[in-house]
């Protein structure tokens, strides 16, 4: 089981579906998936967000661990994606049951980050943040769990080939 996250536009997706594709039985949760299905009453996070908003929050995070546990007592490994920044990363490893749990942080640089997300049809940074605030305030409020990996110059095999080498070693929470 691994948990990957990062800033918007890190690389997470790519990297997740690679990572998942390079295992025998593998899946990829993709956890916006979840925020997506909400069709009415949806409360976006934002720099100033409120109760509502980190309730849907949690909600999401519990459904794909609770998805990503399904899969992998299926049999699959797993690797499970999305946003997950601040203190509230040590909750949504408490969310996932599965063990072992590798937990991957992507931290590439925020120069890297903004390119990529010019490059992008999506926008990661559309709620009051810009990639350089939201850099700073994940690198400053999210704890040191797992392996943290910067993938600035990495292409996406290169970042699934060092999470597959350190991931084990470094990135394994209890």
């Amino acid at each position: 089981m691994f948990l990957l996250t990062g800033v918007p536009a890190s690389g997470k997706s790519t990297v997740a579906d690679l990572l998942a594709r390079s295992f025998d039985r593998g899946v990829h949760v993709h956890g916006d998936v979840f925020r997506r299905m909400v069709v009415s009453g949806a409360v976006s996070m934002s720099p100033d967000a409120g109760d509502e908003a980190w309730a849907q929050l949690r909600l999401r995070y519990r459904i794909a661990g609770s998805v990503a546990d399904a899969y992998f007592d299926g049999g699959f490994t797993v690797v499970v994606q999305d946003v997950v920044a601040g203190p509230v990363l040590a909750e949504y490893v408490s969310f996932i049951r599965s063990r072992p749990l590798i937990v991957i942080v992507l931290v590439p640089h925020p120069d890297v980050v903004a390119a990529r997300e010019a490059g992008r049809v999506k926008t990661g940074y559309d709620d009051g943040w810009t990639v350089e605030e939201f850099d700073a305030g994940f690198r400053a409020t999210t704890p040191q769990l797992g392996a943290w990996v910067d993938s600035s110059d990495q292409t996406p095999e290169e970042t699934v080939d060092e999470i597959l080498d350190r991931g084990w070693r470094e990135g394994a929470v209890r």
